[in-house]
């Protein structure tokens, strides 16, 4: 059976993205979660015998350990065709790709200053300047992958690039960010309202 290896549900945004694709598979699996932020050393030391990176999330199937998120995506989009977890089309699949990739390598200020926290109260936060140009470019981004889809999700269907961007839904929503347009404001609902995050999002709230 496939186990997926995953940090603490409140925070670990790298986590959600493979746990909502591996969900969209139907495929059953071991969840193994490691809670973040414990004493110096000993949250690495437990993720260690489970993924060689010492990072979560990693997936293990048989002797194969995929010890990244994008990578386990990927594999899932392989190994489970029948899931969808790209689109038939080969330039919304191209986009949706290129999105992922650009959510997973970029927004670096929007991930420090806006952190994932499922349990903290919606307020606003002071963002600087690097922060609002990243939440300009991820309005730009939905808007365009939306209309050239139609919706309601980035690609058309529900696909890895809506996983990719789901705790960017949860930041500005918990950071009081606006959406910019009700366009965006539906996109946001539909990831923040889809049944797999929902039961997340219960666990996160939960952790201490």
């Amino acid at each position: 059976m496939l186990e997926l290896v995953i940090g603490s549900k409140r925070w670990s945004s790298w986590s959600l993205r493979p746990w909502l694709a591996l969900r969209r598979t139907g495929a059953p699996f071991h969840e193994r979660l490691i809670r973040l932020y414990q004493a110096e050393g000993e949250t690495r030391a437990q993720i260690l015998p489970h993924s060689p990176s010492g990072r979560v999330p990693a997936l293990k199937t048989g002797t194969l350990v995929i010890p990244e998120s994008l990578a386990i995506c990927e594999y899932l989009a392989e190994a489970f065709p029948g899931a969808r977890l790209w689109p038939e089309d080969p330039a919304l699949r191209a986009l949706g790709r290129a999105a992922a990739s650009e959510m997973h390598a970029g927004f670096r200020a929007l991930r420090l200053e806006c952190p994932m926290d499922l349990a903290r109260e919606p307020a606003p936060t002071e963002l600087s300047g690097d922060a609002l140009a990243d939440i300009t470019r991820v309005r730009g981004l939905w808007s365009d992958l939306l209309g050239r889809s139609g919706g309601p999700f980035l690609l058309g269907d529900w696909s890895i690039a809506d996983a990719f961007f789901a705790p960017v839904a949860t930041r500005f929503r918990t950071y009081a960010i606006e959406a910019g347009s009700p366009e965006l404001a539906d996109y946001m609902d539909q990831l923040l309202n889809w049944p797999d995050f929902l039961e997340w999002e219960v666990a996160g709230r939960l952790e201490t």
